[in-house]
């Protein structure tokens, strides 16, 4: 069994495209739910709380980064073309395992 690290996926939508969002959501909720082994965390992303989302933010358990490439460009909202761009970084918790919880 490989190891595993730790990944903060930003998400970046087509500003046109929110259609793409309330079309595809379920299907996105669903595909999230199969893979919340490797999808730690998610949630949109929005200026403020009363503005549309422009985006999201992952947090990913993967044994690379190309296994975070694939995953991204498996969700739903990727394959309908809702997404803009996508930046994958190496993240490390700044708190001890288990000390935050979301």
């Amino acid at each position: 069994m490989s190891s595993t690290a730790l990944f903060l996926v930003r998400l970046t939508d087509h500003a046109d495209k929110s259609a793409v969002r309330s079309q595809f959501l379920e299907a996105h909720k669903a595909w999230l739910a199969e893979n919340r082994e490797r999808v730690r965390a998610a949630g949109l992303l929005r200026p403020d709380t009363d503005q549309p989302a422009v985006g999201a933010c992952w947090i990913v358990s993967a044994a690379s980064r190309a296994e975070v490439e694939g995953l991204v460009k498996s969700d739903p909202f990727h394959v309908q073309g809702l997404r803009a761009s996508c930046e994958i970084l190496h993240w490390s918790r700044g708190f001890p395992a288990g000390a935050v919880s979301i």
